[in-house]
């Protein structure tokens, strides 16, 4: 087996699979910039067709993310196979309430997101996408589990 044989390789994923994916996962990462600095954070999500539903609490994370363009990721990676695939999505984020239209507000709750951290998280953001990229890596082809020579 010659090393092009073995090489990984790297796939775009179009968009419609990308939205599949974001839809198999519950945690992913949110980019803001807060406080003069671009911050990333770890959340649990829900998704509204293609929208990007968080449960959060007031702060920093919350009050950067009001009306503001922000970045979402999210991957599935295997150690041992030096594989997987992250979906990155560009998006502008609005805090939902009660000046939204009550079906926004029903469909925003109904997505049943449920936040692992403790606290209060009685804030909602939608994460509106204007751009969703995707990359894979698939591994080359791997040697055998044992070494054939090991047999007579």
């Amino acid at each position: 087996m010659s090393a092009d044989e073995s090489a990984a390789t790297m796939h775009v994923i179009p968009a419609d699979e990308c939205h599949r994916l974001l839809a198999t996962q519950e945690i992913g990462r949110l980019g803001v910039n807060a406080e003069h600095f671009p911050i990333i954070v770890p959340v649990n999500y829900a998704m509204d067709g293609t929208t990007i539903v968080i449960r959060t609490q007031p702060g920093s994370k919350l009050t950067a993310a009001q009306h503001a363009n922000v970045a979402f990721e999210v991957d599935e990676i295997d150690r041992r196979t030096r594989s997987g695939w992250s979906v990155l999505v560009r998006a502008l984020a609005e805090e939902v309430g009660e000046e939204h239209r009550a079906d926004l507000v029903a469909r925003t709750h109904a997505t049943g997101v449920e936040p692992w951290a403790p606290g209060e998280h009685g804030h909602w953001l939608r994460l509106i996408p204007q751009e969703i990229s995707g990359r894979r890596i698939v591994p080359g082809e791997l040697p055998p589990a044992v070494d054939p020579r090991a047999y007579l």
